[in-house]
């Protein structure tokens, strides 16, 4: 959707902004629980920092790579869940040096990747652009996570666009995730961006439409919030289904979030 340096500049400033969330925390707070029982703030950070630097892995050392991914996927789910356990008990100043240390060893990893590369992942290979948008999508949803936590409205910026982008290229995968046949259609989004102007993303020629709120359509995707809280209204019976399934995650979806609430 835009080019690798412009994506990368998203990426390290929605990094700071979620930095500097937690970087004045006082120990005690790190422990505090997030909206993703029962990870706590610290638990979000040290997920990141691991996925940052199994990234960074992946682009500058893929056989090395190879062999975390196999144990990965021997262990599914609980692999991510030991890797957070493990970093949410180092001290929080060790583990944002961490944090801080991946995300910079990422940036450099992927704008040195030749053009049209693609990278092993734990799921289908990537090219430099694609995991760029996706730990861009993922350091916002577990930002949102942290914001959560601490009682912070944060204020929505133009880099939701790579998100929103996201949410309908994952259109499919959002059905197939859950064993559902991936739908036959398209998805466009008509969103309403945070300076006023309209995002329109996804093909022309489908009648299956989802419009309202950018950020609402980026937490939709991400699954931050229940689509009954959210401002976003579906043309056509798939998008209407789709609303209750986006996902623009790999892996499980995890458990529902209630209405009227994170």
């Amino acid at each position: 959707m835009t080019d690798l340096a412009d994506l990368l500049a998203d990426l390290a400033a929605e990094g700071a902004a979620l930095d500097a969330l937690v970087a004045g925390l006082p120990d005690d707070d790190w422990a505090r629980p997030t909206p993703a029982v029962p990870w706590t703030i610290a638990h979000q950070i040290a997920h990141l920092a691991w996925t940052d630097a199994q990234a960074e892995r992946a682009a500058v050392d893929p056989d090395g790579f190879a062999a975390e991914a196999k144990r990965f996927h021997e262990l599914g789910s609980r692999f991510v869940d030991e890797a957070a356990e493990a970093g949410a008990s180092e001290p929080p100043r060790d583990l944002l040096a961490r944090w801080r240390a991946a995300r910079s060893g990422l940036a450099v990893a992927l704008a040195a990747l030749p053009d049209g590369v693609k990278m092993p992942w734990f799921g289908p290979p990537m090219k430099p652009t694609t995991m760029a948008t996706s730990r861009l999508m993922e350091t916002w949803a577990h930002g949102q996570d942290v914001a959560d936590a601490l009682g912070v409205r944060r204020k929505p910026t133009s880099r939701l666009k790579a998100v929103a982008f996201l949410g309908v290229r994952t259109f499919g995968y959002a059905f197939t995730v859950r064993g559902l046949d991936a739908p036959a259609v398209g998805l466009r989004a008509e969103l309403r961006a945070p300076d006023g102007s309209l995002w329109v993303l996804g093909p022309d020629d489908t009648d299956q439409v989802v419009r309202g709120s950018a950020e609402d359509f980026c937490l939709l995707v991400t699954r931050r919030r229940h689509p009954d809280d959210l401002d976003l209204t579906a043309q056509g019976s798939v998008a209407a289904e789709w609303l209750t399934l986006a996902q623009a995650f790999a892996g499980p979806p995890g458990e529902d979030r209630r209405p009227d609430g994170p």
